[in-house]
């Protein structure tokens, strides 16, 4: 690997996508792609070499290019990312869209919002919450110090202040009430098929084992004591989850009850609102493909393509 087209082809034998291999050389080089395709016989250092040689070996054994270079783009926003946090996906965009759009929904006059991200990994989406809503009181929740360090350090960097908590879900937040509820929770089954692909992630942040469903529905159960009247809890949730996920949310006695669709059209967030005043109760269900916030019902038609998984 002594030039830039002898190290793109030995990316190439070991099965790397070349806008990979691109990417990693001109992040080592620092130089854009279109110098890299004019100058494919300029000289490679020899400590180049070796440490693309080093990140060409870790890409083509699975590990996900964002905790190579250490940092992931989300809703707009570069944040740190590690093997402790799981890679933010763009279907997570999905839920700060419905999240952002109850924000801007307030009266005018109303109190500056309180709203918590529970499990924040990276803090991907509180920060993105913040950073579109700044009025927001916005505080994220982690089980993982090593997670929560890493959100610490990318609202330290981004200078987006967050409130932040270490626990196990409700635990620390005792008396706390807030307006918006949001969480990507794990929600992978334990035996799902695409889970090996994913064995570079915190299993712990994929799943809570059985059949995925534990943590949506201890957030579900919890979630009363922590909103005000009128609030929303916003759940992220695997193509298949749907169903169950709204029915315990109707059971639970939230009203308004329905889900979003991702980037490829699956059911992947689903939520209510909290009206806990006397007759309160769910919307009759209307047509089950709608995608508007008031629809309820299974992701009909779901060929199931591979987990959206993000923080």
């Amino acid at each position: 690997m002594q030039t830039v087209s002898a190290a793109l082809v030995h990316a190439q034998g070991l099965g790397l996508d070349r806008l990979d291999a691109q990417l990693l050389l001109g992040r080592a080089l620092q130089q854009s792609r279109a110098w890299l395709i004019s100058h494919d016989d300029a000289p490679l250092p020899a400590a180049v070499a070796a440490a693309l040689l080093a990140q060409f070996e870790q890409r083509a054994a699975g590990m996900p290019l964002a905790y190579i270079v250490g940092e992931k783009e989300f809703h707009g926003l570069l944040l740190k990312v590690t093997p402790a946090t799981l890679v933010p996906r763009p279907d997570t965009e999905t839920l700060i869209d419905w999240a952002l759009e109850i924000l801007r929904a307030r009266p005018a006059q109303s109190q500056p919002p309180r709203l918590i991200d529970l499990g924040t990994g990276s803090g991907a989406i509180a920060l993105a919450l913040k950073a579109s809503h700044p009025a927001a009181e916005v505080h994220a929740l982690d089980f993982s110090a090593a997670a929560l360090a890493v959100a610490q350090e990318n609202a330290r960097r981004l200078s987006l202040p967050l409130q932040f908590h270490l626990g196990d879900w409700w635990q620390p937040l005792a008396g706390q009430r807030f307006e918006l509820i949001v969480s990507n929770p794990p929600y992978i089954a334990g035996e799902d098929p695409h889970l090996p692909a994913l064995r570079h992630e915190p299993l712990s942040a994929l799943t809570p084992g059985g059949d995925g469903l534990r943590d949506l529905l201890t957030l579900i159960e919890g979630a009363p004591e922590h909103l005000h009247a009128g609030g929303w809890l916003l759940l992220e949730h695997g193509y298949d989850q749907a169903e169950a996920v709204t029915a315990a949310l109707r059971q639970r006695g939230f009203a308004e009850v329905g889900f979003r669709r991702d980037l490829g059209q699956q059911a992947r967030v689903s939520g209510g609102r909290w009206a806990p005043h006397p007759g309160a109760k769910a919307c009759d269900p209307p047509d089950p493909r709608s995608n508007e916030p008031g629809s309820t019902g299974s992701a009909t038609g779901a060929t199931g393509p591979h987990p959206a998984v993000a923080r």
